[in-house]
């Protein structure tokens, strides 16, 4: 009894009636009639880009999108194996293609698959199907989990906690698995079957009602960003994705963090949840004329140097530091992102030096540090 009645003040899904969700009109059709404004604008920004830049732009957005879902989660995937593994998918030539490991090509293709495929249903088998793509091996780290199935509670229940061993602190508390099966098939048909309200709207109640009901033993985070993704393709009416909802999420991850468990502990009216949400969705979008002058940027060191003799390691190192090298760039970098010696490392950078490419930077250490020169149209 005094179970049910602590639980009855703790989350939101004790209220009954829980997805019954509210909200306050007027505040909410503000904000997102600017993220509508926003989207729109966006894409007709992009829509005059040629097809290549348009290429580079979604790749580089979905590039985002599967590394920094996955950072949220704390795992750092290899920016270079997404890359390729959805140039591959998506028939984009790029150079310096690399191969890509299992479980990198697993998270890629969930993500494809919801934003590529968004007018597809989104059912039970195929969340199971994303699910099977995250963890091929049918284990988390060093726990065996339930894959392509709901979680099952059997070592407890299901909660999201922070802080060292022994002195966890327990944010949120999903509920019991026994009641998962119902909660999703409400869930699954609302999504498809609720088409009076605005698609970005539904994609922040969709993405608090999925992880609030956190169905599998891990992944939650990631497919609710896919399901997000999913709805905000749908939004869009186009495959071609040129904002990234994950990245902006992981910038503001405190934030997103703390509103999600202040949600996950009030009532059903999720007024605050949809306007941060909405805020995020603005930022987003706001941060990707960021990344379009930098892909404008690489498409004018490209013309600039379109008869310009470059091995492959050359080109990998140019597009990285094009797209934003993290740190500085030594010869000793070179040699191990290129797996070559540093004889060769050395030689490919005097080469590149003599080219006018690159030159060297004001050090701050005992190493030489390298950076592009700044562009200048002949």
């Amino acid at each position: 009894m005094s179970h049910n009645l602590r639980r009855m003040k703790t989350y939101i899904y004790d209220n009954e009636s829980w997805t019954d969700f509210t909200w306050d009109n007027k505040k909410v059709m503000i904000k997102l009639g600017e993220a509508r404004n926003q989207q729109g604008r966006l894409l007709g920004k992009m829509e005059s880009l040629g097809f290549d830049l348009q290429n580079e732009a979604v790749l580089n957005t979905l590039t985002l999108d599967v590394t920094k879902s996955s950072e949220i989660e704390g795992e750092f995937l290899d920016i270079e194996q997404v890359r390729s593994s959805i140039a591959r998918r998506l028939g984009i030539d790029i150079a310096g293609a690399i191969e890509s490991e299992r479980y990198v090509d697993g998270i890629v293709e969930m993500m494809l698959d919801a934003t590529q495929k968004f007018g597809l249903p989104l059912t039970k088998t195929r969340l199971f199907g994303w699910h099977a793509a995250l963890f091929p091996s049918g284990w988390s780290n060093l726990n065996k989990i339930t894959v392509a199935g709901w979680r099952k509670d059997t070592t407890g229940p299901m909660q999201v906690v922070s802080g060292p061993m022994g002195k966890e602190k327990v944010h949120y508390q999903a509920p019991g698995s026994d009641s998962i099966e119902p909660e999703m098939i409400k869930f699954l048909d609302w999504f498809e079957n609720e088409h009076e309200i605005d698609l970005v709207l539904k994609a922040a109640i969709a993405h608090l009602w999925f992880v609030t009901v956190h169905p599998f033993d891990d992944g939650n985070g990631r497919i609710t960003r896919a399901i997000t993704d999913m709805t905000l393709a749908r939004s869009d009416k186009s495959i071609r994705r040129f904002y990234s909802m994950s990245a902006q999420i992981r910038a503001e991850r405190k934030q997103y963090y703390e509103k999600l468990e202040e949600t996950q502990k009030g009532s059903s009216d999720i007024t605050e949840w949809i306007l941060w949400f909405l805020q995020c969705l603005v930022n987003a979008i706001n941060s990707t004329e960021e990344t379009l002058s930098k892909i404008l940027q690489k498409a004018e060191f490209w013309k600039l140097h379109s008869t310009t003799i470059l091995n492959d390691r050359q080109q990998k190192i140019i597009n990285r530091l094009l797209d934003g090298f993290d740190g500085k760039l030594t010869s000793s970098k070179w040699a191990k992102i290129n797996k070559c010696s540093q004889d060769t490392a050395l030689r490919d950078i005097q080469d590149l030096m003599k080219k006018d490419i690159l030159q060297k930077e004001a050090s701050g250490g005992r190493s030489t540090n390298y950076g592009l020169r700044s562009i200048h149209p002949r």
